[in-house]
């Protein structure tokens, strides 16, 4: 058995939990990388090699999650470690986001829960498995459209678990993620994103715009389901990854409403990730502005926000979506080479009807071609969508 000690870039001690499992997760049907069979010999021992050269020299260093061929449909899929006592309602509150008739509804923009399995060589762990997800923002959107396409998504999916009574309460920006399969139709290595499985080469890729994805609400480690008759729950401050709550921060004893404090949550999100990194999105700033407030009854329900965002969103006009998100950190030089690089997608978007805003298949994994419809809340915007067509013609990336 390799490990850190024997070689550089052998399995560290969080790998060893996956190694040791390696034979009941096959059992179970799911395959781990070739890193993690008990009997791995390092590919680049004994030769000129280093372990950053080859595929099975890339250690993963967030324990809790591995990646997994699951056998029945040769599908990626992600298991995550999740400990019974410290977040005892995850998976519960993931098998009911995932289950009919929730799973049905387009407007669930919750991560399904595709199997639980219970650890075989400790109790107090079960292991979930999810289908395999990117970071929302890698790579960067590239037009006003595509961000509106996210910013939808975002509030419904949240405005969806409020009407189900769940609370998020850590819904920040790396809790919210994109289904890859539509822009990378070949995916890319678990631990290096920017390459291909196979770590030979840079993943390809096509934009937003070309191939529409899916948004969704990850982690559910803190959350928390309510009764439909306890109208205003109230919950002592639990730090999630966004440190910056007003009431969190003027008396962490003093138990909040959560559903107020993910409205909060969102709006930040959109405030740092956005508003501030892009010069082109002020059109938001009223409605972040009223999500963020210090007084957290001030701010709106996740239903009146949506409401509100439907109502910006509409008044948009096509040139608006049309038009390339401008980072306020670039000069004129770059400004201008990256115009003139967009006119020119822009006009093939446009002769290949691509709409300005890429509303994505209900059905994760659909091709551009195949889509089935498009979620309910995505209605009133299409209205003042141009070139709304869709076409089976294969467009640039």
């Amino acid at each position: 058995m390799t490990t850190r000690l024997d070689i550089l870039g052998g399995l560290h001690e969080g790998e060893i939990f996956w190694r040791d499992r390696y034979d009941w997760l096959e059992q179970r049907g799911y395959t781990l990388r070739v890193r993690y069979k008990p009997d791995w010999v390092p590919s680049w021992k004994g030769t000129k090699k280093m372990n950053l050269e080859v595929e099975d020299g890339l250690g993963q260093m967030v324990d809790q999650v591995m990646d997994a061929v699951r056998q029945s449909e040769g599908d990626v899929v992600v298991l995550k470690r999740v400990s019974k006592t410290v977040h005892p309602d995850e998976a519960l509150i993931g098998q009911y986001l995932s289950s009919p008739p929730l799973s049905d509804d387009p407007q669930n923009h919750c991560c399904p829960i595709l199997d639980v399995l219970d650890d075989p060589l400790d109790a107090e762990i079960h292991i979930l498995v999810m289908p395999l997800l990117r970071p929302y923002d890698k790579p960067a959107m590239d037009t006003v459209g595509e961000a509106v396409a996210f910013f939808r998504q975002a509030f419904e999916g949240l405005l969806f678990m409020h009407k189900h009574h769940v609370a998020h309460r850590d819904c920040m920006n790396l809790n919210i993620m994109m289904d890859p399969h539509p822009m990378y139709p070949e995916l890319y290595h678990f631990i290096m994103i920017d390459e291909r499985r196979d770590y030979r080469g840079t993943a390809a890729h096509y934009s937003r715009t070309r191939r529409p994805c899916k948004y969704y609400w990850t982690d559910f480690g803190l959350s928390r389901r309510y009764d439909p008759a306890e109208t205003n729950p109230l919950e002592y401050p639990i730090l999630g990854g966004d440190r910056t709550v007003p009431e969190f921060l003027e008396d962490e004893h003093i138990p909040r409403n959560p559903f107020h404090t993910d409205v909060y949550y969102l709006g930040n999100l959109i405030r740092e990730d956005f508003i501030q990194a892009y010069s082109n999105l002020t059109f938001m700033h009223l409605l972040v502005v009223s999500m963020v407030k210090k007084e957290p009854d001030q701010r709106p329900t996740m239903e009146d926000a949506v409401h509100e965002l439907d109502n910006v969103l509409s008044k948009l006009p096509w040139w608006k979506l049309r038009a390339r998100l401008r980072r306020r950190r670039d000069d004129g030089v770059i400004n201008f080479l990256k115009d003139v690089q967009h006119i020119f997608r822009t006009a093939f978007y446009i002769l290949m009807f691509r709409p300005a805003v890429p509303i994505p298949s209900s059905t994760p994994k659909e091709s551009d071609g195949q889509r089935a419809g498009t979620s309910k809340g995505f209605g009133a915007l299409a209205r003042y969508l141009p070139f709304r067509k869709q076409s089976s013609h294969p467009s640039s990336r």
